[in-house]
């Protein structure tokens, strides 16, 4: 099994040590030991580290993330869960791209005000509700 310390870890995978130990505290990841003072990783680390940043970039909390990977059994993940995301993802892009069409459209709009805009008033109204 191929050990990696911390620097080598935090080197390869783009993260501060700071953001290891941390994920350490939260129970994302586990050294296999100590060299020295230094903490020592297997290296399916980064394998956990590449899923960790993946629920980071679906939106996931931390939590959200040990929950998901505490669910992996012989069969992987939850896919319950991960099609509840994928459907929470597909909202939030929806949201977000109204609200790039709107700004673009207020951005070129030649009203007098923004706010004499039906359209602009429209994405103003829509941003306002919740959810």
């Amino acid at each position: 099994m191929q050990e990696l310390d911390i620097a080598e870890v935090a080197r390869r995978s783009g993260l501060a040590a700071s953001a290891l130990r941390h994920y350490e505290s939260v129970g994302l990841i586990q050294p296999i030991g100590r060299r020295g003072l230094r903490r020592v990783f297997g290296a399916g680390v980064l394998e956990q580290l590449a899923l960790i940043a993946l629920g980071r970039a679906a939106g996931m909390t931390l939590q959200e993330i040990g929950t998901l990977l505490g669910s992996v059994g012989a069969n992987g993940f939850d896919r319950a869960q991960l099609s509840a995301r994928a459907d929470a993802l597909d909202r939030r892009i929806q949201t977000l791209t109204r609200v790039r069409d709107g700004l673009r459209h207020a951005a070129r709009c030649r009203a007098p005000s923004h706010l004499a805009c039906p359209r602009f008033r429209a994405l103003m109204r829509s941003a306002s509700r919740p959810g």
